[in-house]
This record gives structure tokens, sequence and C-alpha cells, in this order.
């Protein structure tokens, strides 16, 4: 059966910080696009590998819960991920709550 929505990602440049859930680290990305479904960030060359990983991703406007699902090396030597939204859990968005201030 084919699918027929196709739910397209747009330009998106906004600055941000990912936070790696199970860790707490926190890394300042550029936001690259995105859709209601997922986004491109391009990540620090020293960044590690969070391919797998659940993040939470805070960029202007947007929060997102997702999971860090490809890493592409670029020319400079930054990172693009590709991540996949998720619906938030109770821990999560207490997460939020918690460290919104911080």
């Amino acid at each position: 059966m084919e699918e027929r929505r196709n739910i397209s990602r747009v330009d998106y440049s906004a600055k941000g910080v990912v936070v790696v859930c199970d860790t707490g680290e926190k890394f300042m990305v550029e936001t690259k696009n995105v859709s209601p479904l997922g986004m491109g960030v391009i990540m620090p060359a020293d960044s590690p590998d969070i391919v797998g990983k659940d993040i939470i991703i805070v960029a202007s406007t947007l929060i997102m819960y997702a999971d860090v699902n490809r890493r592409e090396k670029n020319e400079d030597g930054t990172y693009t991920i590709g991540i996949s939204a998720r619906q938030f859990t109770p821990e999560v968005l207490q997460y939020l709550f918690k460290h919104i201030a911080e």
C-alpha cells in the first residue's frame, strides 16, 4: 500500500540546546529544518555520537522530545543529526518544568 501523506520538512534556522535525557549532557546547536514529526540539527564537531539516544531540544519557540536516528559528518567537521519526534511522557514533562528556570 502506498503512503499518501507527505509531510515535508521546511527550512528552520534557529539557535538551540539539545539535552541528552539519560546523561544530562547539553549541546548548543543550530536547527536546519523541521516538520511536525522531526528535525535536522547541526551539532558541533566535538560532540559525541548520540544516535539512539532520547533528547529534548529547545530552539526558539519550539520544544521537542525526540529520538536521534542518524548522524552525518559535514565538510566543516560539524555533524547533522536527524531526529524523530516522540510523545512527551510524564517524566519528561516533569523534567522540563523542574529545569525550565535554569
